[in-house]
């Protein structure tokens, strides 16, 4: 893994408007209608469905875990605490920024994804969404452990989501809670039995084979899916922050809700046993939408 030791992280906003006024002829008034224009008609589509799929993105890295514990070698564990920064791109425009961290919580550990609209895009469609995840501490590690409360908080435009499962190992139930339409319902559950974003964390402490699969277990949409995860192959790409040899995995998505796509959704980690996201990839109606990791500390 080779960084380039002078790479500076830019303000993202300040260069993604400087680029679109000279591409404009630096009208505002062309600007205003172009961006009006262009949320009118690909609103649903592509806007609101770009930070899903951020979600989804980083939901499906979340869930390639295997089953059978007993028969995987683990590779070595990840430090605690650490943080992630990426640009969100669509064909190259600049939309947003999203965030995964790592915390130390006492006796418990927090996942926390965040994902923003670009300030441009703000004045048009506003997006803030938050996804949390807290995990008892593995008594053996490297495991990180098994979730005991899952949220997840939405705004995208005029949609809201807020929802919640909280589960019960030993009862092996999993409590559904949507605190907007004020729903509430106990579903059964396996005991190892993950939430969207937590696997990620158990998937980075696995050696990951080409041309393999796992399966993880989760819970999502009030149901528990099954997700086979491909393992393709090992790839170096050059990123902004430099060049990295990774392992490229596909999930191959069965479940309804953040994890429906009918696109492909590539993923690539680092090629050594910290397996880190460095770039995430889903095709969308119309081009790419592209998660690249610009900043982390690990």
């Amino acid at each position: 893994m080779k960084r380039n030791p002078n790479f500076k992280i830019l303000n993202p906003e300040q260069v993604q408007i400087f680029q679109i006024l000279n591409a404009a002829n630096r009208s505002e008034i062309v600007i205003l209608n172009l961006f009006r224009t262009w949320c009118l008609k690909f609103r649903v589509l592509l806007l609101r469905g770009l930070f899903r799929d951020w979600i989804t993105i980083m939901a499906i890295a979340v869930c390639i875990v295997s089953l059978v514990f007993t028969t995987i070698c683990y590779a070595d564990p990840f430090k605690i605490p650490e943080k992630f920064v990426y640009d969100l791109t669509w064909t190259g425009i600049k939309a947003g920024t999203a965030s995964l961290e790592l915390r130390n919580e006492r006796d418990a550990v927090k996942i926390v994804s965040i994902a923003r609209s670009a300030e441009w895009l703000s004045v048009f469609y506003t997006v803030e969404d938050r996804v949390e995840s807290t995990l008892l501490k593995a008594s053996t590690p490297p495991t990180i452990g098994l979730p005991v409360k899952y949220r997840i908080k939405i705004r995208e435009g005029k949609h809201r989501r807020d929802k919640e499962v909280i589960f019960d190992r030993t009862a092996g139930k999993a409590k559904y809670i949507d605190h907007i339409n004020n729903e509430k319902k106990d579903f059964d559950v396996p005991v190892s039995v993950f939430d969207p974003i937590s696997s990620f964390y158990h998937l980075r402490t696995l050696k990951l084979t080409d041309g393999e699969s796992v399966y993880v277990t989760i819970f999502d949409s009030k149901k528990v899916w099954n997700v086979e995860v491909k393992v393709l192959k090992r790839e170096r790409v050059t990123l902004p922050m430099g060049t990295f040899d990774t392992v490229v995995v596909k999930p191959l998505m069965k479940s309804e809700g953040i994890f429906y796509r009918k696109g492909e959704i590539l993923i690539w980690l680092t090629d050594d046993a910290k397996h880190i996201p460095v770039k995430l990839q889903t095709k969308v109606a119309v081009g790419h939408i592209t998660a690249t990791l610009v900043q982390g500390a690990y």
